[in-house]
């Protein structure tokens, strides 16, 4: 084994999440194969074993414990990188409906090769997020947006809830989720159809703090958005 099984699965049920052996083991074989392939394609600054399973593993797998899935869901990752949260999520519930969605095409390759690996099928996407939410097969069509660590709130609230359908989720993954940061983006969420719904702090097992904001889709998001991400960047809602 390339993780502690135990460790990640005492971890796990911190969070409520319990994982059967297949699930221990599609993880393993994860971990294993993101160190390798990192070697030659740079996907992740954490590579040793302790560090995945928590910084990674773990961290995606808290978003079981404050965001309720249902059955089939149909849940979009959006600057999935290395698939996190996304592909984490998917080991735990093999019956989401999932797409990947990054603009970095070599991360996309390294998960084609993942999913075949672990036996599990998703949708990889080669995408920038503001071409998604204006194309019809992809706007407004999820249940769930997750997005981890890829931009500043009021930003990412732009590239990500026009995915979403009205009475859907976006949750965004934070390190930590400054007061004013989510003040900032109180316009942007207003104006893109949405309201907070919650806002979950709390610490992994090796103490790194993390924040979760959890924003429920109340109306359709107006055509405008999103904009062109050079619009985005310099006049965030």
């Amino acid at each position: 084994m390339f993780l502690d099984a135990d460790a990640l699965r005492h971890s796990a049920e911190v969070f409520g999440v319990f994982l059967d052996e297949t699930a221990l083991a599609r993880l393993d074989t994860y971990a294993a194969f993101l160190a390798e392939y990192n070697q030659k394609v740079n996907l992740t600054a954490i590579t040793d074993p302790a560090g995945i399973a928590v910084k990674h593993f773990e961290d995606s797998l808290a978003l079981l414990r404050f965001l309720e899935l249902p059955q089939g869901c149909r849940m979009a990752d959006v600057g999935t990188g290395a698939g996190f949260p996304g592909v984490v999520l998917l080991i735990a519930r093999p019956d989401l409906q999932l797409t990947l969605m990054d603009s970095t095409k070599k991360k996309l390759v390294f998960l084609q090769q993942l999913l075949q690996k672990l036996d599990l099928s998703a949708a990889v996407l080669h995408t920038r997020a503001e071409e998604a939410g204006q194309n019809p097969s992809y706007r407004e069509q999820f249940d769930v947006v997750t997005a981890r660590a890829v931009a500043e709130l009021r930003v990412l609230a732009e590239y990500c809830l026009p995915l979403v359908k009205t009475g859907g989720q976006f949750a965004a993954m934070k390190a930590t989720l400054i007061a004013d940061e989510r003040k900032n983006a109180a316009h942007a969420l207003s104006v893109l159809g949405a309201k907070v719904e919650a806002q979950q702090d709390y610490a992994l097992s090796n103490g790194d703090g993390r924040s979760l904001l959890l924003v429920k889709k109340v109306s359709q998001t107006s055509p405008k958005y999103p904009r062109s991400s050079a619009l985005i960047a310099k006049k965030p809602l």
